[in-house]
């Protein structure tokens, strides 16, 4: 989740934006066609929500809990079994926003994590609803935010990108980078946050093309503004391991090199989601980022059904009727697997159209 109590990590200014196993996408199987793509396009939204329900239950634990326990989908610290957390739930009103518009409407993103954020969500990071709940216009409340605070470098923007990332795909490398930025500049106000968001939503796109995101990241690279280049190629270096994190993984460098980490250092989708809880700390977002990288590489049908069965997602404030408050609290929407999977295909297929 949007971590709550650490997510505030002192970043730096920016304007407003207009070694282990070798990866393949596809599971080393090239661009390959259609379907493939659609299958890896899938795979990165459910992964990424796979990823946020196995790690939640161990989110501020040590590291190696998950190994030590040896208990998956099973729920704990307050998250039932396969409950997806708030990662997730931004994600799809991000997806839902995109669907609906036909392209990106900042404010109606904003609107939607504001009424979401107004029905009281299991957990919201303190970044992510400060900014939502201050009143202010959607595009200056985050700045704002970050004006009096000049702490917005967390991972409350990586958490949620996957149906973005799916969208822009199809648009190319710089649409899909700047697209990443002004969705993170909707809440975090630090351009450290719109650049990791930016990396991510590239390698998800390199990913779904067929290629390997790993051989990509010097490309990628080329393209994150100057002022931060140097640091994400640090954390995304071959020699980085999460061991030599100078901030907790709530932070958006950390939490993207883990990611890149866990593919880089494991054969498989499940396995690099599971070295990402068993570096304890944030571990639902750090899961969450890496399952829709994972995802898209390796593509849907490599996410274990034991993770899928359980999976869902309960939107506060979004069930019928949710634009009254009328006596008592909205019954939630609950997403589960197959409602997700069907999001990302639409995704993936409105997204190549428009592009």
């Amino acid at each position: 989740m949007d971590q709550r109590a650490r997510e505030q990590t002192r970043g730096t200014a920016g304007a407003a934006p207009t070694a282990g196993a070798r990866v393949h996408a596809g599971d080393g199987g090239g661009a390959g066609g259609p379907g493939e793509r659609l299958d890896r396009a899938v795979g990165a939204v459910l992964g990424s929500a796979a990823g946020d329900a196995l790690g939640a239950p161990y989110e501020f634990g040590p590291a190696g809990a998950l190994s030590a326990r040896g208990e998956e989908m099973r729920g704990g610290g307050g998250w039932d079994p396969g409950e997806a957390t708030d990662d997730t739930q931004m994600a799809v009103l991000v997806g839902e926003s995109l669907l609906e518009h036909g392209g990106l409407e900042p404010a109606d993103v904003f609107a939607r994590f504001r009424h979401w954020a107004a029905w009281e969500p299991k957990d919201i990071g303190l970044q992510t609803e400060a900014v939502l709940s201050g009143g202010d216009p959607w595009d200056l409340a985050a700045a704002l935010h970050f004006q009096v605070n000049a702490r917005a470098a967390g991972n409350g923007s990586l958490m949620r990108a996957a149906t973005s990332a799916v969208w822009f795909a199809p648009a190319g490398r710089g649409a899909t980078m700047d697209a990443a930025r002004r969705i993170a500049a909707l809440t975090h106000g630090d351009r450290a946050a719109w650049e990791g968001t930016a990396v991510l939503h590239e390698l998800v796109r390199v990913a779904l093309d067929g290629a390997d995101p790993l051989a990509a990241l010097p490309e990628v690279l080329d393209a994150v503004h100057p002022e931060h280049r140097a640091r994400y190629a640090r954390v995304l270096g071959p020699a980085w391991h999460p061991d030599l994190a100078t901030e907790f993984n709530g932070a958006v460098w950390p939490c993207l090199g883990s990611a890149v980490w866990a593919l880089r250092t494991t054969g498989g989708f499940a396995a690099a989601v599971r070295a990402a809880v068993d570096l304890g700390g944030d571990t639902d977002t750090v899961a969450a980022v890496t399952g829709a990288l994972a995802g898209a590489v390796y593509g849907a049908r490599a996410v274990p059904r034991e993770w899928t069965e359980p999976l869902h997602v309960p939107l506060p404030g979004a069930g019928p009727g949710h634009g009254e408050r009328g006596g008592g609290r909205v019954p939630d929407r609950v997403l589960d697997a197959g409602d997700l999977r069907a999001l990302a295909r639409r995704l993936a297929g409105a997204g190549a159209g428009a592009a």
